[in-house]
This record gives structure tokens, C-alpha cells and sequence, in this order.
């Protein structure tokens, strides 16, 4: 996981330290930043988006054909397949988005970790080099999750010790701005009165409520009836965002400030989206599709049926393509026995004659 950090990071640090170079301010660059990645993986959203709205419609059909071959696994995946190319659906469809925008959720949380590597710009090798040196030889008590700030303040406290840094480095070092309306963002949270603990809380409470937003406006709660998973988001839900309230109180302020920010921001685009692409007329189209491919697989032709009388009458019919290929083997096996059947019939002609 570290390398496919490093890989999608190392482009995304760039964009972070020209945020940083804009405003001077590591909070409202990280507000930038976050608004800027949002704003580039919104096709992916769009996706995402009608995909759930897919399932929305197709979740009926595929729940009547898990119950109704409920214990023939076989004739179920058989079924599930017809469904599927009938109609053209990929279930997969709407994982790809989130496929993509794993690794890269791995960038972001590596720029937002290592200020050092992608805003000051400072080669690893060095980073290390410092990082050792503080805990081994000034015994400094650093962060586990995100020791880089935890250095930055250290060379903050005693520059002249950390002779790794060169003077441009140690400038850019020190002068790097954690304030955030009085708040230092590099600081670590404690479960005390203090402003601080407002950060893990709001880190919570906006991960529940852009959870539910996103659940609400994507439709995907609709999509869920009848899915066991259904269950199991909610309980992710919940648990997720408890786990990232006590994980705040162990990082520096800015990763749960990073965390409000992003959470605030997938409430808006949850919104948005639902505005231009609302889940309800989609599946509303999507339905019309369906319909309309059912329909354009039926025709109507003219057969011969029998009275109650018995005798022959020539009605229109709309048959299923299945039902006319049905109809056009049965005729080709008339023909097929009209025309063998007549040239058997002439031998024994001839020869009474």
C-alpha cells in the first residue's frame, strides 16, 4: 500500500504545494486541495451516480431470480447472465469509480501525511536521516501514524540541531503555517476541554452525515432493499465513523481537519448530483429503456389458428423473439417435410405406373 501512496502522491504533492504556495496557510491549502481533487474525480461521481440508479431498477429483477432459483445456484447465475445481456447491464459498472478512486484516496492521505516530502520537498533519504536522529538522539516522542509533523515541530523547537537540513530547507521548515483561527493543526487532539477536541468530534459527525447524504441523494439506499449488504452498510456506516473519531485523537489536528473538509464537501457534491443527475429520473429512463428494449424484441405477425368450430382463421399476433424463432423452426420443419416428403412420393409413383 505504501508504494501505490508514494506512486499517486508524488503528482498529487504538487498540486498540494501549489495550494500551499497560494495561501501560505497548511489548513486552507488542505481546503483547496481537497476541493480541487473533488472537483477532478466528479466524472467519476456522475458514474457512480447512474450506476446506483441502475440497480435501483434491476435490483427487483435480480432478488425475484435469487428467490426463485434459490436452490439451483446453476440456473440462477444462468438466469442472472440472460438478464444481463438482455438488457445490457454490467453490475460491475459502479465499482470501477470506487476502483479508481481507492489508490488515489492513498495519494491524498500520503500528501496530507508527509508535508515534508510534498510541500517542503525534501528527499526521503534526508526525512529518514532527521527522523532517526530524533528519536534516537534527542529521545523526541514521535507520532507513529504521521511523524513528519511531529519533526516539523521539532525543528521548529531547535533548528540548530537537525545539521541534515540545509538553511534554505530549515527556513522553509519553520516558516511552513499550522494556525488555523488560533488553532495549531500540527498539534495531537486530547479527550480534554480544549479547542482541539472539537476536530476528532466533527470528523465523526460529518462522516455520518455525509455517509447518509450520499445514501439519500445517490438513491443507493433505495438500491439496497432487499440486499443483505443493506444491513451491513449501515453497521460500516456507524462503526467507520466512530473508528475515525478515535483515530483523530492520534493524529496531528490537520488529518481530521482534512477528513471535515472532505466530508463537507461529498455532502455538497451528494446535493449537486442530485440535482443534475436525480436518482429517481434516471431509474425512471432507465425503466423506459428496459421497456423499450422488451418491446422491440416482440412483433407482430400473422399465423393460422383454429376456431372453436376448428376451422383455420389468420390473426396478428405480437410474439417474443424467442416465441418467433419458435414459430420459424416449425415452419422450416413443415417445409423441410413437404418438400422430402414429395420427392419419396414420386419413386413409388413411377413405378406403379
Amino acid at each position: 500500500m505504501n508504494f501505490i501512496s508514494e506512486i499517486f502522491g508524488y503528482p498529487l504533492g504538487f498540486l498540494m504545494q501549489g495550494c500551499y504556495f497560494l495561501v501560505q496557510s497548511y489548513a486552507v491549502a488542505l481546503f483547496l486541495f481537497t476541493l480541487v481533487t473533488k472537483i477532478l474525480l466528479f466524472p467519476l461521481a456522475v458514474k457512480q451516480q447512474k450506476s446506483t440508479a441502475q440497480m435501483a431498477v434491476f435490483q427487483p429483477k435480480i432478488t425475484e431470480i435469487n428467490k426463485k432459483f434459490a436452490t439451483d445456484k446453476r440456473r440462477q447465475q444462468e438466469e442472472m447472465m440472460k438478464l444481463y445481456e438482455e438488457y445490457g447491464y454490467n453490475p460491475t459498472g459502479g465499482c470501477l469509480p470506487m476502483l479508481i478512486q481507492f489508490p488515489i484516496l492513498f495519494g491524498l492521505i500520503d500528501v496530507v501525511y508527509k508535508p515534508l516530502t510534498h510541500i517542503v520537498r525534501i528527499p526521503s533519504d534526508v526525512i529518514q536521516k532527521a527522523l532517526t536522529f530524533a528519536g534516537e538522539t534527542l529521545n523526541l516522542e514521535l507520532s507513529k501514524v504521521n511523524p513528519q509533523v511531529s519533526l516539523i515541530n521539532a525543528v521548529k523547537a531547535d533548528p540548530g540541531s537537525f545539521e541534515m537540513f540545509n538553511a534554505e530547507q530549515i527556513h522553509k521548515i519553520t516558516n511552513i503555517n499550522f494556525n488555523f483561527f488560533g488553532i495549531d493543526m500540527s498539534a495531537t487532539p486530547h479527550f480534554a476541554l480544549e479547542p482541539l477536541v472539537v476536530v476528532p468530534i466533527l470528523a465523526g459527525l460529518t462522516m455520518i452525515l455525509s455517509s447518509w447524504a450520499s445514501m439519500k441523494f445517490s438513491g443507493s439506499g433505495q438500491a439496497m432493499q432487499g440486499n443483505p449488504a443493506g444491513g451491513m452498510s449501515k453497521f460500516m456506516l456507524y462503526g467507520m465513523s466512530l473508528f475515525s473519531v478515535v483515530f483523530a485523537f492520534q493524529v496531528p489536528a490537520g488529518v481530521g481537519l482534512y477528513w471535515i473538509f472532505s466530508n463537507v464537501l461529498l455532502i455538497l457534491q451528494s446535493y449537486l448530483l442530485n440535482k443534475i443527475y436525480n436518482p429517481k429520473k434516471l431509474a425512471v429512463e432507465y425503466e423506459a429503456k428496459v421497456a423499450a428494449i422488451r418491446e422491440a424484441k416482440k412483433k407482430k405477425v400473422k399465423v393460422e389458428v383454429k376456431d372453436q368450430e376448428g376451422h383455420k382463421k389468420t390473426v396478428e399476433k405480437v410474439l417474443t423473439e424467442k416465441e418467433l424463432n419458435r414459430l420459424r423452426l416449425a415452419k422450416a420443419r413443415e417445409l423441410d417435410e413437404a418438400r422430402y416428403g414429395g420427392e419419396e412420393s414420386k419413386p413409388q409413383d413411377s413405378e406403379s405406373k
